[in-house]
């Protein structure tokens, strides 16, 4: 599971909050097009524009803990 800090939301306000921490969800379909698939404010997964956010590495002990979160 990889993490993403939304960093643009023009066009998608309702869906999406600037600063917040999404769930990506892997799509190489969506990431050859220059997208990704996330869990939006929905609770289900869209496909955005990956210049909307910014990925973030985590380390085990906080991928386990947000996981924990999502589950």
């Amino acid at each position: 599971m990889t993490w993403a800090v939304c960093m643009d939301n023009k066009g998608c306000e309702v869906s999406l909050e600037i600063r917040k921490l999404y769930q990506l969800v892997p799509d190489e379909k969506s990431a050859q097009r220059g997208c990704v698939r996330v869990i939006d404010e929905s609770g289900e997964d869209y496909i955005y524009p990956a210049e909307m956010f910014i990925a973030l590495p985590v380390s085990a002990p906080v991928e386990a803990r947000l996981h924990a979160l999502v589950a």
